[in-house]
């Protein structure tokens, strides 16, 4: 008997005139995801296939494990999705570049530690949805590069890139997550 295949297409409208912000919020939070005891889940019909964007519950992190987070200058920071491989195993490949303004000690310390750690994003889009670049099946590939500047009009940068594969563009997640000012609640934005 052969399986049935549903489909899983839903439309997708847009209001001419309704503006969509480029760019992604000031603060991007981080954390190794070794801290992470358990991820919340990509709903998923009975083929496998996810069946929504959005993640569903939050995330569990070990004791006294919270989210850092960057500062970044919007402007020169960006996220991208783009598909990846082969029908019927194609995936996305997520990316994130963060631009921070500073070169000292703190932006060297995080450089070294984000290149050799697999890590998860929280960050927001200008429509203040909260989005992450990272997950429990793929390890995430962050560098760190800084420029010190040239001449006296030159400007200091740490920009971090960071990529994963993912199955869906960087999910949206609507549930809570510590940081070290607190809990954070993504559906209240």
């Amino acid at each position: 008997m052969a399986k049935k295949c549903t489909t899983l297409q839903k439309s997708v409208g847009w209001c001419q005139g309704t503006p969509e912000m480029p760019s992604i919020m000031r603060r991007v939070w981080y954390i190794s995801k070794s801290d992470i005891v358990s991820f919340p889940d990509l709903p998923r019909d009975e083929q496998g296939r996810p069946t929504s964007a959005v993640l569903q519950g939050s995330f569990v992190l070990a004791a006294d494990a919270v989210f850092k987070y960057i500062d970044i200058l919007p402007e020169k920071s960006q996220h991208q999705s783009e598909a990846q491989g082969e029908q019927p195993s194609q995936t996305q490949i997520n990316k994130l570049t963060l631009v921070h303004p500073g070169v000292g000690e703190e932006a060297s310390a995080l450089a070294s530690w984000l290149n050799n750690t697999d890590s998860l994003f929280i960050f927001q889009d200008m429509r203040k949805n909260f989005r992450v670049v990272g997950n429990d099946r793929w390890t995430t590939k962050t560098t760190v590069a800084q420029d010190n500047g040239q001449g006296p009009t030159g400007t200091t940068a740490t920009t971090v890139s960071v990529e994963v594969t993912d199955e869906i563009p960087s999910p949206h997640y609507r549930g809570t997550f510590k940081t070290e000012d607190g809990e954070i609640d993504c559906s209240a934005a």
